[in-house]
């Protein structure tokens, strides 16, 4: 649907030659413009529910536990589930900061949430075939 938009606009309104090397940069990039904004869309859509449920005092109980190292694991695993990368993970940063969280908890889940990614660790254990070295 967005695809044929872009091309009808591109092509047919703009009277764009197909196949130039011009006209279909303009519509690569006309596509994956409207392709992100309705992706960052859902994602603050989708956030923004989920905060609805979590309240900054429920965070900071959940992420603050007696044992340091329990708050820290539990915010490393945090990062480790959540599919954003750093650019998402500064503002939740902040937000945890602004919730009262641990300092070394919320470097536990900044540092974990762009260097680990659950999709390269399934891909690394395909790599491996599932045996250790």
């Amino acid at each position: 649907m967005i695809r044929s938009a872009v091309g009808r606009l591109v092509y047919d309104i703009l009277k764009m030659p197909q196949g130039a090397v011009y006209s279909e940069a303009l519509d690569f990039f006309l596509y994956d413009t409207v392709k992100i904004f309705l992706l960052l869309c859902a994602i603050i859509f989708t956030v923004s529910f989920i905060r609805s449920f979590f309240s900054p005092e429920k965070t900071r109980s959940i992420l603050s536990h007696k044992h340091k190292h329990t708050g820290n694991i539990l915010a490393a695993v945090l990062g480790i589930v959540t599919p954003f990368c750093s650019c998402s993970a500064i503002p939740l940063f902040l937000g945890f900061i602004e919730a009262g969280v641990p300092l070394g908890a919320t470097f536990s889940f900044l540092v974990s949430s762009p260097m680990i990614n659950e999709v390269a660790l399934i891909m690394l254990w395909g790599f491996l075939d599932g045996r250790s070295p």
